[in-house]
């Protein structure tokens, strides 16, 4: 049974979408600056620098793996809390990784061009810090599903009743450390983003709520 109205819920998935792809500009950001991936991002390299290795598969992509491995997490889910699966969910696995290779196409060239220096990458990084947070705070307010690396934090979260903050940046800790040990990259900038993104992100959730009630036309949403 759906948890809203078709209509209501199509108003959410929009939003959830919007959200997304800001999440995932920053996340190519960082991905562009060259000094370490966001954590998620840092596994996801570990499994596809691994699976290459091993298997030669020319068919690979970081985007490919993105949804393989969220795959993995929402089958895991489905074994501990399935309410949490929600059809915005399966927006977010299906479409984060192509935004990824969409968005690396594009900006490919201009970063090759003009994003040289270490300290401008460094505040491109920090950007992308930020973009990510706001757009990850929009997409769990939308409160019609989340991205899967993401609904991680959040069951734990509710689970055990710890501010989301905190959880998220243990997770993002647990992300880095297992994909540097499948050989992903780690930088100075997965190292801030693992230490930040869940703080920045739980100064954004309020507003993001408030944002998400506006454009709902004031109805009232469940909060994290």
């Amino acid at each position: 049974m759906l948890k809203y109205p078709v209509k209501e819920l199509l108003a959410r998935l929009v939003i959830l979408l919007a959200g997304l792809t800001v999440a995932h500009f920053g996340v190519t950001l960082f991905l562009l600056a060259n000094l370490g991936a966001d954590p998620f991002n840092v596994l996801v390299q570990g499994v596809y620098q691994t699976l290459a290795r091993v298997t030669g598969w020319t068919f690979l992509t970081h985007g490919r793996v993105h949804i393989a491995l969220c795959f993995v997490i929402i089958a895991a889910l489905l074994f501990i809390d399935r309410s949490y699966i929600m059809p915005g969910t399966v927006v977010c696995m299906l479409c984060g990784g192509p935004i990824i290779d969409l968005f690396t196409l594009l900006l490919s060239a201009p970063f090759a061009a003009y994003i040289t220096s270490f300290w401008l990458k460094l505040a491109v990084l920090a950007a992308g810090c930020v973009i990510l947070a706001l757009g990850m705070s929009i997409v769990i307010k939308s409160d019609a599903g989340t991205g899967p690396n993401d609904l991680v934090g959040l069951v734990i979260s509710d689970k055990l009743h710890k501010k989301f903050g905190v959880v998220r940046v243990l997770c993002d800790l647990a992300f880095v450390l297992a994909g540097w040990l499948l050989g992903g990259q780690v930088g100075v900038g997965t190292l801030v983003c693992a230490v930040l993104v869940g703080f920045v992100a739980d100064f954004f959730l309020p507003r993001s709520e408030k944002l998400v009630a506006l454009l709902l036309g004031g109805r009232r949403k469940s909060g994290v």
